[in-house]
């Protein structure tokens, strides 16, 4: 029943936000999303970290077809719960500066699409796991084509398109699978592993299903929706989509890609490597010549993902592992690089790099927390970022060393682009625009001070996490490796 609790609460809270007229809608989201937080650590202190899966509710839902509905959570989503759970409320709260037209459906999309994105992460049986899929899609469909900026309805449609087309591969997939199960047949999880396909067969599913993660990552060539999306939503829509959304792609990746066709895995693993890496210098490449801060980091996402996208097709534990710990270290990083970015741009009115200059001056709190997770993305040691991709790193080399040698570059070229940036933004001189610049206010101190506080926590203590995981990664392999 906690699982259920977890994925429905929010639901449940956004229905009556859609009551709340004003600037109680806020509040009420809030408040939502912090119960919500204290269920996800509930969840934390009672689970058992020996690769099993927990807390499991399995209902009939279409019985006729032997479709269940079937969630639960083990060390993989659990991860992906906390990171959601940790992140909402934070989102949320990043918002007090901005006054929405229609607050109540603004927060309670949010809270929808939270709904969804945990219903993925707990997901057990495909159908459920397409369901949920589709369900996070609508808000944030919503959020960026309402509330975004220039251009959002053309940006929006082209995201929706990318990802529903993904999707119906992905259904196609998922129907093909269900009607070779044995018997009366079904779509749990469990009974997709237990098939024996043929390698031809296993090649063309290992595309249906890697197309659809990959749009949603995104993969390289996949990702032409993400900078516009990312720039023109707003910020609290960008925070969702990089922070958490975009961890969908790996994480089903993980869980139906690839455990299910093994054979296509190991067919194509060099071409989707290959694609990961490009994705990787391209990112970076293009970031470096970027001037608006918000499109810099929207590309830098492009290259970090690639990496963990990269270490998931090793098949190794530390590819895995790493994947594990840099989805967490990449959420909490993005959503902070993002929301200052737009403390900077509702202070200044821009976000072009060449306009700013000096702020640092005045502003001591702001200066040391965007340092902080600035030095986090590039993979500075004892920060989030460093462990993440020193597994991921590892997992590439022991796949392939010229791989890795490639992949690693990541990491001078991330420190060239990010400390260029803050550079250019912090230092130099005042100019009219920077002039008047205040440091953080006490609701802004509120969001960054956690995610500084995670940034340490995971650099500094990362087994804290990567025991909730390892078990259930070491069963996952074993599966795969059948």
């Amino acid at each position: 029943m906690l699982t259920a609790l977890i994925i429905l609460w929010p639901a449940l809270a956004a229905l009556l936000v859609l009551l709340v007229k004003g600037p109680g809608a806020r509040k009420i989201a809030f408040g939502a999303a912090l119960v919500e937080l204290v269920l996800g650590v509930w969840a934390w202190i009672n689970f058992v970290p020996n690769g099993s899966t927990q807390f499991l509710l399995n209902e009939p839902w279409i019985a006729n077809a032997g479709i269940m509905f079937k969630v639960g959570i083990d060390g993989i989503s659990l991860l992906m719960v906390l990171l959601t759970v940790f992140l909402v409320p934070l989102i949320i709260l990043s918002t007090a500066k901005h006054t929405y037209e229609k607050p109540s459906s603004f927060y309670a999309l949010i809270l929808f699409m939270q709904t969804g994105l945990l219903g993925v992460f707990t997901a057990l049986d495909a159908f459920v796991f397409y369901f949920f899929w589709e369900v996070a899609l609508i808000p944030i469909y919503f959020i960026a084509g309402i509330w975004g900026g220039e251009n959002r309805v053309r940006v929006t449609f082209k995201f929706f398109i990318y990802t529903v087309f993904g999707s119906l591969f992905m259904l196609a997939a998922f129907v093909y699978l269900y009607f070779q199960t044995p018997g009366t047949h079904s779509s749990e999880e469990v009974a997709f592993y237990q098939l024996v396909l043929d390698a031809g067969t296993q090649s063309w599913l290992f595309w249906f299903l890697f197309i659809a993660f990959a749009i949603k990552m995104p993969v390289f060539p996949f990702h032409t929706w993400q900078p516009d999306t990312y720039t023109t939503a707003p910020a609290a829509g960008t925070m969702l989509l990089s922070g958490i959304m975009l961890k969908m792609g790996i994480y089903g990746a993980l869980r139906w890609l690839l455990p299910v066709v093994p054979l296509g895995v190991s067919q194509w693993a060099d071409v989707a490597l290959v694609l990961a890496i490009i994705g990787i210098i391209y990112g970076a490449i293009i970031a470096i010549r970027q001037q608006d801060m918000k499109r810099l980091v929207a590309f830098s996402s492009i290259s970090h993902v690639g990496l963990i996208a990269a270490g998931l097709f090793t098949l190794n534990h530390h590819g895995l592992q790493g994947a594990m710990i840099q989805m967490l270290s990449h959420g909490v990083n993005v959503v902070g690089m993002f929301f200052i970015i737009d403390i900077i741009q509702s202070r200044t009115g821009t976000r072009e790099i060449a306009a700013m200059g000096g702020i640092t001056q005045n502003t001591p709190f702001l200066s040391v927390t965007f340092l902080v997770l600035l030095l986090g993305t590039v993979a500075l040691p004892l920060t989030n970022g460093f462990v993440g991709e020193f597994l991921l790193l590892m997992g590439v080399y022991q796949y392939n060393a010229w791989m890795g040698a490639v992949a690693g570059l990541t990491i001078i070229l991330g420190a060239v682009y990010m400390l260029r940036m803050f550079q250019r933004v912090m230092f130099g001189e005042k100019n009219e625009i920077t002039q008047g610049f205040t440091d953080l206010t006490f609701n802004e101190k509120a969001v960054l001070v956690p995610l500084v506080v995670m940034v340490f926590w995971i650099g500094l203590h990362p087994n804290t996490f990567l025991m909730i995981s390892e078990p259930a990664v070491l069963k996952l392999l074993d599966v795969i490796k059948r």
